[in-house]
């Protein structure tokens, strides 16, 4: 009885992995950085991914870019 419930817990933590890792993989959020001008209107929030670059602006527009190929990259 309990070797199945270690492989039930072993299935759930397994799951919740690959759950974690296509999250981890499709958000742009890998690298971030910031500007910040003279005042905060001119704030602009960069954020690059394996896929795509967005900044987000203090206005509240956010623009992405996604890559035209993997192989041009840093």
């Amino acid at each position: 009885m309990a070797n199945s419930g270690i492989q039930l817990l072993g299935f759930f933590l397994s799951l919740v992995g690959i759950v974690g890792l296509i999250i981890g993989t499709i958000l742009p959020q890998w690298k971030m950085s910031a500007y910040i001008g003279d005042n905060i209107i001119t704030a602009v929030a960069m954020y690059q991914g394996l896929w795509m670059s967005c900044a987000f602006q203090s206005t509240g527009q956010l623009q992405c870019k996604i890559y035209d190929s993997i192989l041009q990259l840093d």
